[in-house]
């Protein structure tokens, strides 16, 4: 079985490499499932049901989030109606919705998703390293392959839970920081493991936002109104593949294109489609 992740979204340009690039992504790697880190898909911060819908639409299968879900009013009420659509697990008892989905690829194979975030630099919400733990003892009797969606700032706190789920789960990818990491592997256990799956996005401003009002904020202190950069749009990921009968991961690949290398995917997957 092979799984993408994508990195966290960002704004329209994030989204419009989703739409364009997604499937020759799926056709080049044979996906089976694709997870998408969402929450910054509205214009840089948090969600909507519209955005929710359209990413869906495109190919999504499940999207995790982090600190940024709530920044949009309405994802309060659309997140309690799309179980597709996951907050952090380690959020109190009684915040609308929920940390973990079992999603199902085309053929009917189940996979587990997890969603916690990290405390380190971050809200100071209920444990993520005990709270994991059970969110995967509920869907253990459903499936082998569970992904887990660490969201968090601190490098070493998203490799301590790496180390904490080697050989409870498949994988474990760090999202938050929108800046790749090049520490792929996996673990002696058989958990495919990366500290943060990258940004999909424009990568020619500062962690996606426009250049100017974040220098400004550094250089005087003042606030700034933050809107998504255009330039150098790429899409940040990560590609597993798993053996669905034991839950290991038996590979990993990092992954990171470019809009113009997204669009020959999809010229290769048409091409394909047409010879067959």
């Amino acid at each position: 079985m092979k799984i993408l992740f994508i990195g966290d979204i960002v704004g329209k340009p994030g989204r419009e490499l989703v739409r364009k690039g997604l499937p020759g992504l799926v056709s080049e790697y044979e996906i089976d499932l694709t997870i998408a880190n969402a929450e910054n898909s509205a214009n840089g911060f948090g969600i909507t049901s519209d955005i929710g819908h359209s990413l869906l639409g495109y190919g999504v299968d499940v999207m995790t989030s982090g600190n940024h879900i709530w920044d949009k009013k309405e994802a309060i009420e659309y997140i309690a109606t799309e179980p597709r659509l996951l907050r952090p697990a380690n959020y109190p008892v009684g915040v609308p919705g929920r940390g973990s989905y079992v999603a199902q690829t085309g053929d009917g194979r189940a996979v587990g998703v997890v969603n916690v975030m990290g405390r380190v630099f971050m809200l100071n919400i209920d444990d993520p390293f005990a709270v994991v733990l059970r969110e995967i003892e509920a869907m253990r009797h459903r499936t082998k392959v569970i992904i887990v969606d660490m969201h968090a700032e601190a490098t070493s706190e998203k490799m301590a839970m790496g180390w904490h789920l080697d050989g409870k789960v498949t994988a474990v990818f760090g999202t938050h920081t929108h800046v790749q990491t090049a520490d792929e592997r996996v673990l002696p256990n058989g958990t495919a493991y990366l500290t943060d799956a990258g940004m999909t996005g424009p990568h020619d401003g500062i962690i996606g936002m426009e250049r100017e009002p974040s220098l400004a904020r550094f250089l005087n202190g003042m606030p700034s109104r933050f809107e998504p950069a255009t330039g150098n749009p790429r899409l940040n990921g990560v590609v597993i593949d798993a053996d669905d009968k034991t839950g290991r991961a038996t590979s990993i690949t990092r992954i990171s294109y470019s809009a113009q290398q997204l669009d020959e995917l999809s010229l290769r997957s048409s091409v394909r489609g047409t010879r067959a």
